[in-house]
């Protein structure tokens, strides 16, 4: 799956509560009802009432569904369906997430019929109608079955067998099927047969359901409704990762439960249908109301896991091309293709699959690649084998993206995907619990692509910036996850979902990167190369992969390891958090401890026993050392002391391979100073970014004085590189700073130090954009730093930047072709509103009623955020709780006006008076985040109790002291962080 982002909705507790106690209650009254219609169906009459005719009662749904067609009576009678609570139950294999090793699954038979029509996109119910035979071989004897469901309609079920041995699917006979209920909390089917399977012997599972099409999530199968060459349209596409292919068809769901898959696909004849395979053939057929349907079949799939099971339905265009006999095709809206938006994806997909072919020399198995662009699809990418799947913001680039971080987006998620098919696809985990297998080495293997096709990309400074930097913020001693966790500790479905995070992308590729650091690319490669050949078509632990490692070292004598590559590297995958490893530059011992947010000196109670086997890559006077290892809390490196020469000084942790931080003695941040403020560029890049970040963060959380890392900004007139810039502002002209009226001390001495600093660079860049800002469009690092460069400019004041921002945004007003640059957009209109009046923000609104693309709406909604004036704000906020004639729905609006230092307490003013209205339009749960923003200002109890006595009025009391403790955290915050400031503020008082 792709890279995860961070959209999403907020719950609060109690809502969630109370759906869930309604849930349960519907689910209980729904049971009692199925149980008793289960004891009915004995009687064929009373099953006849039911359901109008033999079959099974439904499973409660999700939503509420239209029931099915009622089935053709069989020849067999059918059991019937019951859904049971685990409390009326007695315990067995159905309490367990995992499947027991009853069968194993060898071939599916998979036909699905949605009832998908151009001209019936507005039925309130879509749905469809399905067969699956399953093919398994038995291994332990049973009379119960367990596979999974959910939220499906099972009509009918059948087991044949056991087939004979000699002629492949002629049967010898038929198993009897007593009754078919669902356990739906583990979310399996459950078949009572009338006798034992035999070991050793295959069967067929025949069964027949239906169930919803879903539009309101991208899960199982699911609608698209988009608009394209000015007709509204639909297309209906699947999901399956993790757990979502028993939404579609009853099926063993789990990763190492890998089969083969023939599927066939009825449609209307004005869709094209695609899956995993080629199309096979095409046939008609007619529905009992005489209606034609075409029947699309697909060759048989390799042996993979139901998770990569994909088929779409639509009525889209296509550009092709054939890479080494592999037929590649992007699909998308025919507006689209016809403006070429999707040239650029092709133009790279087909050199990456030939570069990881070479790479890894296993041929990519599949005869075709079908890549489609989904208007909407909020997994952002998925990599099903031989049809995958994207949010078309993600795959087509458009003439006006040329300015954007999008082509860079773009070659990174198509990296990402075409890194699954050897990752994920062709060697599966085993189970979920090492996802990072899948998703760390892809993300990994990004870097590598883009690299490779484009030598001079930033890729160190890159990935910090996308992978390490966000990762090292969430991640320490006590968040309590690692990367690699045991299965057991897994008990409900809905965990599997929360491992797609930044642990499992982000501090996996860090784990693969670290690991090719101290190996050696070429050996590094040369393993990966063993364990995907060995484990083609099957699945893998991480052990298996630690093994494979080993025997590259073990086959060479060059580099010698401290232990085994499981040793080492089980030390980081099996524990959360990461080391501070400190070095004492005059003695040279190097230490190493578990990194806390915010660390306290004597810490007793916050334990974390295990160290890390630590590789040290470190250069010493700018020249590359030899690789050194701390496999011990400490350990003395003679080499690493210094002399008091001012030439001498040493950095840990190069290019940043390494998933730690890195600090130092005083004399070793001393020497580190001076090198810079004598001569900046002897030390690269990418370690002047990691000397801000890690200093910067250290402090921040106790391990070395504010101070230490102030020093270090000094030298920053000489510094022309923006990325390193960039690091600079987001932990000097922080969030907080910049939304506090009260930090009225600091400003001005910031304001002083850091303009005299950034005039060079400033320049540099606005001159660019003056001049000629298309120089920047293969500048990656530029574009997406160039709005903080901006955004701290303005706000400190540089005259400059304000008339320039003033300049970009009138000009756009009079002539709307003089499009603002993109890299830059937030930060001039929101400057534009901030430095005019009336007329510029009614001009912004009229521009955001006539746009539709959620990303420019909620754009210029953030930017009519920005005003100064007071009545301007309550009338933006009257506007978004009035919902008419402005729907301002891609936000929460009074967020939005409480982020800014005027509007956070015109914003509490209009909670207090408007406080209805405001729950009615965006529920009660959004004061939550409220009181977050507007409470980064609270630092005494007395406005805590002023906070405090308006939420009594409008929070039941469970929320209220939920609200209560977060007040005194936020408290607490604050006046660490107004110590912190004060700090800050007489530095800057003696350096300025």
């Amino acid at each position: 799956m792709g890279p995860p982002s961070s959209s999403g909705f907020y719950v609060s507790r109690a809502v969630a509560v109370l759906l869930a106690g309604l849930a349960a209650a519907l689910l209980l009254a729904l049971a009692v009802l199925a149980a008793l219609y289960g004891q009915c169906a004995r009687d064929p009459s009373s099953e006849m009432q039911h359901r109008g005719g033999p079959g099974a009662a439904p499973v409660p749904p999700r939503k509420q569904k239209e029931q099915p067609p009622t089935p053709k009576p069989g020849p067999a009678r059918k059991p019937a369906v019951a859904a049971t609570p685990s409390d009326w139950r007695p315990p067995g294999p159905w309490d367990q997430l995992r499947l027991p090793p009853w069968l194993v699954p060898l071939h599916y038979e998979l036909e699905l019929w949605p009832r998908l029509q151009p001209d019936q996109l507005s039925a309130p119910a879509l749905r469809f109608t399905g067969r699956v035979n399953i093919t398994v071989r038995c291994i332990v004897s049973t009379a119960r079955l367990l596979l999974h469901s959910l939220l499906l309609d099972c009509d009918s079920a059948e087991v044949r067998g056991p087939l004979s041995p000699v002629t492949g699917d002629a049967t010898i006979g038929r198993v009897p099927v007593n009754d078919v209920w669902f356990a739906l909390d583990m979310e399996y089917m459950v078949l009572e047969l009338g006798e034992a399977l035999q070991p050793g012997s295959r069967y067929k599972l025949q069964l027949s359901f239906s169930g919803p099409v879903y539009q309101d999530t991208w899960e199982g199968l699911f609608l698209n409704l988009y608009t394209d060459q000015g007709e509204r349209r639909a297309l209906l596409a699947s999901h399956m990762e993790p757990t979502f292919a028993r939404y579609v068809f009853p099926c063993f769901d789990e990763p190492a439960l890998k089969a083969t898959f023939s599927i066939t696909i009825i449609h209307h004849s004005s869709y094209v249908a695609l899956s995993n395979m080629p199309r096979l053939g095409q046939s008609e057929k007619e529905d009992v109301n005489g209606s034609k349907w075409t029947v699309t079949t697909f060759y048989t799939t390799p042996l993979m896991p139901t998770y990569l099971v994909a088929f779409v339905i639509c009525d889209c265009d296509h550009v092709n091309r054939t890479e080494r006999g592999q037929e590649i095709s992007i699909w998308a809206r025919k507006d689209a293709i016809a403006n070429g938006y999707a040239d650029f994806a092709l133009n790279i997909t087909g050199p990456i699959f030939s570069f990881l072919e070479d790479l890894f020399n296993i041929s990519y198995p599949l005869p075709k690649t079908d890549i489609i662009a989904l208007p909407t699809f909020d997994k952002r990418a998925m990599e099903n084998w031989g049809l995958l799947m994207f949010d078309e913001s993600l795959l087509l680039l458009q003439p006006e993206d040329q300015l954007t971080e999008k082509k860079t987006v773009i070659s990174s998620i198509v990296s990402h995907e075409i890194g699954h098919q050897w990752f994920g696809n062709m060697v599966t985990m085993a189970w979920w619990n090492n996802l990072w297998l899948n998703e760390g080495f892809a993300s990994y293997f990004e870097f590598e692509i883009i690299n490779h096709f484009n030598p001079k990309f930033p890729r160190n400074e890159v990935f910090f910036t996308n992978i390490l930097y966000g990762v090292l913020k969430e991640d320490h001693a006590l968040v309590f996850r690692a990367v690699s966790m045991k299965a057991e500790n897994f008990t409900e479905t809905g965990e599997i979902n929360e491992i797609f995070d930044l642990f499992t992308y982000n501090k996996g590729a860090s784990m693969a990167r670290m690991l090719s650091s101290f190996l050696s690319e070429s050996l590094f490669i040369s393993a990966l190369k063993s364990y995907l050949k060995i484990f083609s078509f099957s699945n893998a632990e991480q052990d298996d992969l630690w093994r494979h490692f080993q025997m590259a070292i073990d086959d060479q004598g060059k580099i010698l390891l401290p232990a085994t590559v499981k040793s080492i590297m089980d030390s980081w995958t099996h524990q959360s958090g990461f080391p501070v490893i400190t070095l004492n530059v005059s003695t040279g011992v190097m230490k190493q401890e578990p990194f806390y947010l915010g660390k306290v000196k004597n810490q007793t109670l916050l334990t974390h026993n295990d160290t890390w086997i630590v590789p040290i890559l470190w250069i010493k006077n700018g020249t590359t050392q030899s690789l050194v290892w701390l496999d011990n809390s400490s350990k003395v490196f003679p080499e690493m002391q210094v002399s008091d020469s001012e030439h001498d000084w040493v950095i840990l942790n190069l290019n940043m391979t390494g998933y730690y931080r890195v600090n130092y003695d005083k004399l070793g941040w001393k020497k580190l100073n001076q090198q810079l403020e004598k001569d900046p560029k002897a030390i690269p890049v990418i370690h002047r970014l990691q000397l801000i970040d890690d200093a910067f963060s250290l402090s921040k959380n106790n391990y070395i004085e504010i101070e230490t890392a102030l020093d270090l900004t000094k030298y920053l007139a000489e510094e022309d590189e923006i990325i390193v810039w960039h690091a600079v502002l987001l932990n000097l002209v922080t969030r907080d700073l910049i939304s506090n009226v009260n930090n009225y001390d600091i400003y001005p001495l910031l304001k002083k130090y850091l303009l005299k600093r950034l005039m060079s660079i400033w320049n540099t860049y606005s001159t660019i954009i003056r001049e000629n800002v298309a120089t920047l469009q293969d500048d990656y690092l530029a574009l997406m730093s160039l709005e903080e460069l901006f955004r701290s400019a303005c706000w400190l004041g540089l005259e400059d930047c304000l008339q320039l921002s003033r300049e970009l945004f009138r000009n756009w007003v009079t002539h709307p072709e003089n499009e603002i640059p993109y890299p830059i957009r937030n930060v001039i209109l929101c400057y534009g509103i901030a430095l005019g009046n009336e007329k510029e923000w009614d001009f912004l609104l009229s521009i955001y009623n006539n746009k539709t693309k959620e990303e420019e709406r909620m754009q210029l909604a953030y930017a009519m955020g920005c005003s100064k004036d007071p009545w301007i704000l309550n009338r933006y906020m009257e506007y978004a709780i009035a919902t008419s004639p402005f729907t301002f729905n891609e936000t929460n609006i009074i967020q939005v006006v409480a982020e800014s230092e005027v509007g956070r307490y015109i914003a509490k003013d209009f909670l207090v008076n408007n406080w209805q209205a405001v729950s009615e339009r965006y529920g009660a749960q959004s004061l939550v985040t409220l009181i977050d923003i507007i409470g980064r200002t609270i630092s005494t109890d007395s406005q805590i109790v002023e906070m405090q006595q308006f939420c009594s009025n409008v929070l039941e009391e469970h929320q209220r002291l939920s609200i209560h403790a977060k007040l005194q955290t936020i408290k607490q915050e604050n006046l660490e962080k107004k110590k912190r400031n004060a700090r800050i503020t007489a530095w800057l008082r003696e350096n300025t």
